[in-house]
């Protein structure tokens, strides 16, 4: 058992070639929070020495080994206090003499131990080598503690790994720029791996980069306990570690739920190389030429009575038809309704699942819509995709709530598709809180991935607006949607996402369906929202390339996916995770 703890985030501004003065100050704030009875107190990434360095030769003067004077110097206060304190420095190994942007972890008794950043952002490679410390699990007297550094943080991996691990504080230190903080994705890492994020970012111009602030702590719920906006300084939460090892999400056992035999391909990089070239090897399932269309998520409260579904499916795709979408998707169960899915489960064969069909013929349009399937004396949670050309096939859902476990079987393959317009892919409801699975429908190649969602829990909240002076077109006013669960689901995979949710709210069901796009630093936002009076959004959708050399269109490119490093990975697919 692990006691409840004061934790403190630092928020600092270093300045460069000033390493000294960067020291003392960031002494001074560390032991300010350890005289207000914080236990782990986290500073920024690269704090000691600032961020935008040049090249090995101009950073060289300023880099250090650890242990050594500067983790010394944290090292006594950590041990005066009895507190364990986490800083940013670039290292370099004596060994090798590489460079390295690091994390150390500072307890009582000294170095407890350090993560050397694994996924570098675009300016580290002039500098630093790629960590090799791999993402460790710290034992200490506050509990389990995994340390990761901003750009780790894009890649759904790393901080799955500190949830399989058992994890229950994610320290991430960071220089976080391009968009307003608290960012969605740091919010979705504590939220779908049930841990407390600590997050540490800077703030402040250096060589015309704008860092973005927002150092705050986030609840295994996605709460924000306490949050900064610009300026230096220090914010406190309490860390309840027997919290986080309940490891849920929304009431569900989301560690214990996953199916790791099913995400081996976490192992693999289908876009190391072109594209454009790997999906047409051997002339084996080449990706759709793509191109624009427009994509349509629907939304309503699916009744008990199969009829009156049928008509409003009906009434949604002839609007979404009007408006000159090629693909519509509809909620979870939304021809089979929600109250008794045992009951009003229909056979794949029938005439129920056949006028969607006919629908679809005659309006000349996809549609995926959510159903309650039976077959034989099996039932499944299960989606359908048809079109103009008729029938294409059904989604069995792989991650099951509890409640579903109650009568339905987990299916056991993914489904993907391809369409004139590009390359789908398709989940329902509760798989999208499994990062696994979006993950590999698009390191399937999937432009689009189609969620068809019954989804009670909060995923989403807004912000008040920041103070830091963003470059245009960053947004820094008020959102009443800063995060969205599912958005960040689109951009993390350089997928378009549609999210097509009941909408009930006396039922607890919040709607807030949409298509998301591919890019979440792209501002504008390109992507469209259900609003407030309407029940349909619309979004176009770019799935084109130019030329056939290298993909121009991030959803074809796939930049995060071609980032990841997965020999790191491994634990992720490991029997008993």
């Amino acid at each position: 058992m692990s006691a409840p703890f004061k934790a403190a985030t630092v928020q600092f501004e270093p300045t460069m070639f000033k390493k000294t003065e960067n020291i003392a100050a960031l002494l001074a704030l560390v032991e300010e929070a350890a005289k207000s009875g914080a236990r782990l107190i986290v500073t920024p990434e690269m704090g000691t020495t600032g961020y935008c360095w040049y090249d090995r030769d101009e950073v060289a003067p300023y880099v250090e080994a650890v242990p050594g004077p500067t983790t010394h110097a944290f090292a006594e206060i950590a041990a005066r206090h009895g507190c364990y304190v986490v800083i940013g420095m670039p290292e370099v190994d004596p060994a090798t003499n590489l460079y390295y942007n690091s994390a150390v972890l500072i307890g009582p008794k000294g170095v407890v131990g350090a993560h050397r950043k694994t996924h570098p952002y675009i300016s580290e490679p002039k500098w630093a080598a790629s960590g090799n410390l791999g993402h460790q699990i710290f034992e200490t007297e506050l509990g389990r503690i995994m340390l990761l550094i901003c750009m780790d943080i894009h890649f759904i991996e790393t901080a799955r790994l500190a949830g399989v691990g058992g994890a229950d504080v994610i320290c991430h230190i960071s220089n976080w720029l391009a968009e307003r903080t608290p960012a969605p994705y740091w919010i979705n890492r504590a939220f779908e791996n049930s841990c407390y994020l600590i997050e540490s970012n800077r703030w402040g111009l250096e060589r015309g980069v704008q860092f973005s602030g927002g150092s705050c702590v986030i609840a295994p719920d996605a709460s924000l306990l306490t949050m900064i906006d610009g300026d230096d300084g220090i914010a406190y939460a309490e860390i309840d570690p027997e919290i986080a090892r309940r490891r849920q999400c929304w009431g569900e056992p989301v560690l214990t739920q996953r199916r790791p035999e099913l995400y081996m391909e976490l192992m693999t990089n289908t876009f190391l190389w072109n594209p454009c070239d790997f999906f047409t090897l051997y002339g084996h399932k080449p990706l759709p030429e793509g191109g624009v269309a427009k994509v349509a998520a629907g939304q309503f409260a699916p009744s008990g009575v199969l009829s009156e579904n049928l008509a409003e499916i009906t009434r949604l795709a002839t609007a979404a038809k009007e408006r000159g979408t090629e693909l519509l998707v509809l909620p979870e169960l939304a021809l089979t309704g929600l109250a008794d899915p045992q009951a009003s489960a229909i056979a794949a064969d029938g005439p129920e699942l056949g006028a969607v069909d006919e629908l679809a013929r005659g309006l000349g349009l996809h549609i995926v819509a959510g159903f309650a399937e039976r077959d034989g004396e099996t039932l499944y949670n299960s989606a359908l995709l048809t079109g103009p050309e008729g029938r294409l096939g059904i989604y069995r859902k792989l991650h099951l709530t509890e409640a579903e476990r109650q009568w339905a079987s987990a299916g056991d393959d993914w489904a993907v598709f391809d369409l004139p317009f590009g390359r789908l892919g398709l989940l329902i409801g509760h798989d999208a809180m499994f990062p696994e699975a979006g993950r590999i429908l698009a390191l399937r190649g999937c432009d689009l991935i189609a969620c068809p969602a019954a989804v009670r829990g909060r995923f989403h909240f807004g912000h008040e607006g920041t103070s830091v002076a963003q470059p245009e077109p960053i947004p820094t006013g008020p959102d009443a949607l800063h995060w969205h669960q599912f958005r960040v689901r689109a951009g993390e995979n350089n997928c378009y996402f549609a999210f097509a949710n009941v909408f009930s709210p006396l039922d607890g069901y919040p709607g807030l369906s949409g298509v998301f796009g591919p890019d979440t630093f792209a501002f504008p936002r390109k992507e469209a929202i259900v609003s407030s009076n309407e029940d349909l959004a619309v979004a176009e959708i770019d799935t084109g390339t130019i030329g056939s050399v290298y993909p121009t269109n991030v959803v074809r490119r796939k930049d995060l996916v071609l980032m990841r490093l997965p020999h790191h990975y491994e634990a992720l697919v490991a029997a008993g995770h």
